[in-house]
């Protein structure tokens, strides 16, 4: 238990800084959507940060997580020529990146649809490069088991980034509308999409002058071999990731073109877009024990012994538990965000409970993928995306035309689901852990349960459903607590009972 509680710690740390940080740039959903002209403008938003995404998996090029093979390497006995290394080599391409960028910008923003917004690519490019660039610094934190100098980062760029927003995108507007000639030097009220990448580049920029220290005060080293082997093993990865990638934006990318013969595809992007961001909830927990869970098992490889697939288990088992919850307790209040969000939105709120297990099952693929991972066999993690990738695309391309933004997120349901039952069972014949299954299944069952009683039961009044379902929450952490997560675990609560 003592790998699980510092898991369980790390992951709660790290937690802070992306789960709190996403939950409040998730928050800014409802104010775009209620202060952007048009569903469309939220759209091009939607757009632009797909693409934004994709970009950032091509530049890092899987460097984060080969950073943490070699610097864990029993071979290796200098982690920081590791990093050093790493990070010349993202230093390079970012900045060659960003000056082709500048180079060939209007050509480029003909080609993704944004002639006369040149602006827009040009701070695209320039948010991708420092986003890029610093992803190896957080990971050398990541590494050196420094949560809290992690978490203060990432929430400093969070809320200066929300600070900005909130100049530009309300305080502004307000002070244009009573006097204009204030800020009429600076201020365009046309220009509210193009302010949202300007805070974006304020708060990546502040980011990477507060990481000059884990930029500047470490001895550098690079070895070009130590590199091209790096390279090799992230190759991979990069394959994995844009795949990876592809299967979560592709949507959201080609929508203007797949339903270019709809009435209104960029509006029904905005919709899609908008709603498809309260599934982020189940994004940040992923992403948080991401945080923790990489270093976690690289360390824990270094140990003999059949404790580490133990722990790997319980760490999955875990994972289950409390990604269903999470989908239940977002289901059970999604009534709560329609007093948030505009009705034209609303419509689009029937997606969420599939997004939302689409989002778990790719989470349980993350799980899963230390088996090729510790083995060295990372193109298994590559075959995998392209699979979930083909399966994405056909159904995107297939559906969209028809059913709109429901074939999106159908096809991310199927897609994560098959890479989540491939990688699980090829990966029984290569890295065999003895995952609870039983646990994993009855907890699947009580969900579904109590997730058809919630939503089937009718109850007119909003207090009394909320408190229903209140309810039904409640038996699910009963049953938690009474057989896999016993009081006694729980220091806290075990000294209050103690006491008691």
């Amino acid at each position: 238990m003592a790998g699980m509680k510092s898991l369980a710690k790390d992951t709660a740390i790290y937690g802070l800084s992306s789960i709190l940080g996403r939950f409040l740039n998730w928050c800014f959903v409802f104010l775009y959507v209620n202060v952007l002209k048009t569903t469309a403008e939220y759209g091009i938003v939607t757009n632009l940060y797909a693409y934004m995404a994709l970009l950032l998996i091509i530049l890092t090029y899987g460097m984060e997580t080969g950073f943490f093979r070699f610097a864990n390497d029993k071979e290796e006995k200098d982690p920081q020529k590791v990093y050093t290394t790493g990070l010349i080599s993202l230093a390079t391409t970012s900045t060659l990146f960003f000056v082709l960028v500048w180079l060939f910008l209007s050509p480029l923003s003909r080609l993704l649809g944004y002639p006369g917004h040149e602006d827009y690519v040009l701070m695209m490019a320039l948010i991708i490069a420092i986003d890029a660039f610093t992803a190896l610094p957080f990971a050398y934190l990541r590494y050196q088991r420094r949560p809290i100098r992690f978490a203060a980062v990432k929430l400093l760029s969070i809320f200066l980034n929300i600070a900005l927003n909130l100049f530009f995108i309300l305080l502004c507007p307000w002070l244009y509308g009573i006097h204009p000639e204030w800020i009429s030097w600076f201020f365009d009220p046309d220009f509210l999409v193009g302010y949202i990448l300007v805070s974006n580049v304020i708060s990546s920029g502040v980011v990477l002058l507060v990481l000059f220290p884990e930029i500047f005060r470490v001895r550098y080293r690079f070895d070009g071999r130590l590199l091209s082997r790096m390279l090799k093993y992230s190759f991979p990865l990069l394959i994995l990731g844009i795949a990876g990638i592809m299967n979560q934006t592709f949507d959201k990318m080609f929508y203007p073109v797949l339903a270019g013969s709809r009435p209104d595809a960029m509006s029904e992007l905005g919709i899609y877009g908008a709603v498809y961001k309260i599934a982020i909830v189940m994004v940040m927990f992923t992403q948080a024990f991401r945080f923790a869970y990489e270093p976690f098992i690289f360390a824990r490889n270094k140990e003999a012994g059949n404790e580490n697939k133990k722990s790997y288990s319980e760490a999955m088992k875990y994972f289950i538990i409390f990604g269903l919850f999470i989908f239940l307790a977002v289901m059970f209040y999604i009534d709560i965000v329609r007093f948030f969000m505009p009705a034209t939105y609303c419509t689009g709120l029937k997606v969420v409970p599939i997004v939302m297990l689409a989002e778990l099952f790719f989470g349980i693929f993350f799980n899963l993928s230390l088996w090729y991972k510790l083995t060295d066999r990372t193109q298994w993690g590559a075959w995998f995306s392209l699979f979930g990738f083909a399966i994405t695309a056909v159904i995107n391309i297939v559906g969209v035309p028809r059913y709109g933004y429901m074939a999106c997120a159908w096809a991310a349901f199927v897609c994560y689901l098959c890479m989540m039952l491939a990688s699980f069972f090829i990966g029984q014949r290569v890295y065999p852990i003895k995952y609870e299954l039983g646990n994993a299944l009855r907890y699947t069952l009580l969900t579904a349960v109590l997730y058809a009683v919630g939503t089937l039961v009718p109850i007119e009044s909003l207090v009394l459903r909320l408190a229903f379902r209140t309810v039904l929450l409640a038996l699910f952490l009963i049953y938690l607590f009474r057989h896999d997560l016993p009081l006694r675990e729980i220091p806290v609560l075990n000294r209050f009972v103690s006491r008691s």
